[in-house]
């Protein structure tokens, strides 16, 4: 997510935070058959316009001959396509039926995301609705308002739950035993100058999360970007996932990003009958 013109250039293999380096042994999922696979798998999902078998050697620190036995293996159940003309690999659609049949069974695929959109008319600024996917948040659908300048983002991206609205009310209204075991994994890192970095300072910015029903995230993810999020509740009050209104930080300030807080939670009632309760 980042402010942005409505043109945006291309992501690539090596990501904001640099080449990758090769896996170290030890970690589950670093060295065995299953966990390769999917980081490969990840990797091209960065990279729509494909990437060669160089290039995912370099960037999963596999060697060459290991990710082609991969990739092959991928291309044969049709997890993975192959450009005969560039040699280039990507998502095959195969991938694309087991995303529709997740987005169809958790309410994701036609039901959201008409309300996102009925929001960001309101609100004339991004809409974004994620759900907690292990240790961080995973935006699931993303309506771009219809302005010059405003906050991109794409669904299918993930980002830290100490540093976003979205994670802190993801974090803060998950269940005891969930919140607890999270935040004695999670690294804190300094994504900005705003972020927090003590285990104390977010513990008591959760607290106040749930007692106010709503977080905000003022260049803590990234700078030049303010956010307010609320909850989306089932009807046992099951927390279903968060709904978020993103701005550029020149155009509004903390205290005024709570105007956007009547229609997301309108939204986000809208959505607790819309989304399933799991």
């Amino acid at each position: 997510m980042r402010v942005d013109t409505l043109d945006a250039s291309q992501s690539d293999l090596t990501g904001a935070g640099g080449p990758q380096q090769p896996e170290q042994s030890g970690g589950p999922g670093k060295t065995d058959t299953v966990g390769k696979a999917a980081r490969l798998l990840t990797l091209l999902s960065e990279v729509p316009e494909g990437a060669t078998l160089m290039m995912l050697s370099r960037a999963s620190g596999l060697p060459p001959s290991s990710a082609h036995r991969l990739l092959a293996s991928l291309r044969r159940e049709s997890l993975v396509d192959l450009e005969p003309g560039s040699r280039r690999y990507s998502l095959g659609l195969s991938l694309f039926q087991m995303g529709a049949a997740v987005a169809a069974a958790r309410g994701f695929d036609g039901a959201a995301l008409p309300v996102l959109r009925e929001v960001t008319a309101t609100t004339d600024e991004s809409t974004l609705l994620s759900v907690l996917d292990g240790p961080e948040q995973l935006c699931v659908h993303h309506v771009q308002a219809d302005v010059t300048v405003g906050v991109r983002g794409e669904a299918g991206t993930r980002a830290p739950l100490h540093a976003t609205a979205a994670g802190k009310v993801l974090l803060a209204l998950s269940g005891p035993d969930t919140r607890r075991a999270m935040l004695d994994r999670m690294r804190l890192t300094a994504l900005t100058p705003r972020t927090i970095t003590t285990r104390e300072a977010l513990v008591t910015e959760l607290d106040e999360v749930r007692v106010q029903g709503f977080a905000v995230a003022d260049e803590e993810h990234e700078l030049g970007v303010r956010a307010i999020a609320v909850p989306v509740l089932g009807p046992g009050g099951r927390l279903l996932a968060a709904l978020t209104t993103t701005c550029p930080a020149y155009r509004t300030t903390v205290p005024k990003a709570q105007r956007f807080l009547d229609p997301l939670r309108t939204g986000a009632r809208k959505l607790s009958v819309l989304l399933p309760d799991r």
